[in-house]
């Protein structure tokens, strides 16, 4: 089976240039529509606050049900449709990840989705992972947004 890495470019798009942590709720919404459990992979533990926040209010009319990993010691995850994994916390591994981290995520799912900044002194981590999901065979996608 072949795994597949989707680079969104956000270019053009002035919502998505202006808060890239848009372009992620509407993809996690997305992928709940589908019924496609997800895994997002926070830079930090600030930016899971954060993005736990938006995924409440980035549209009236949205609902996309979400919880942070970690935050509770009794926590059940697996009807949780899209969980906010911040650093330093385990979660079981999803087939769709979107990964907000400088790495490559661990193994174990099908689809990665990787966000590239509008700005391009912020593009070279993606373009290093870009370079990582090749040398590992990934089928590889880039999408303007």
């Amino acid at each position: 089976m072949s795994v597949r890495a989707d680079f969104y470019m956000i270019a053009g798009r002035p919502a998505f240039v202006a808060q890239p942590l848009l372009l992620v709720c509407k993809l996690a919404e997305k992928a709940v529509q589908a019924g496609q459990p997800c895994l997002v992979l926070c830079a930090s533990a600030e930016q899971a606050d954060f993005l736990d926040d938006l995924l409440w209010e980035f549209e009236d009319d949205a609902f996309v049900p979400h919880q942070i990993v970690g935050m509770e010691e009794d926590e059940d995850t697996d009807d949780t449709p899209v969980l906010i994994v911040p650093p330093g916390v385990d979660a079981g591994m999803r087939p769709l990840v979107i990964n907000l981290r400088d790495a490559l995520p661990p193994p174990g799912y099908q689809r990665v989705l990787e966000i590239v900044p509008a700005e391009e002194s912020a593009r070279e981590p993606a373009r290093k992972r870009w370079l990582e999901y090749k040398q590992l065979g990934y089928e590889l996608k880039r999408n303007e947004m």
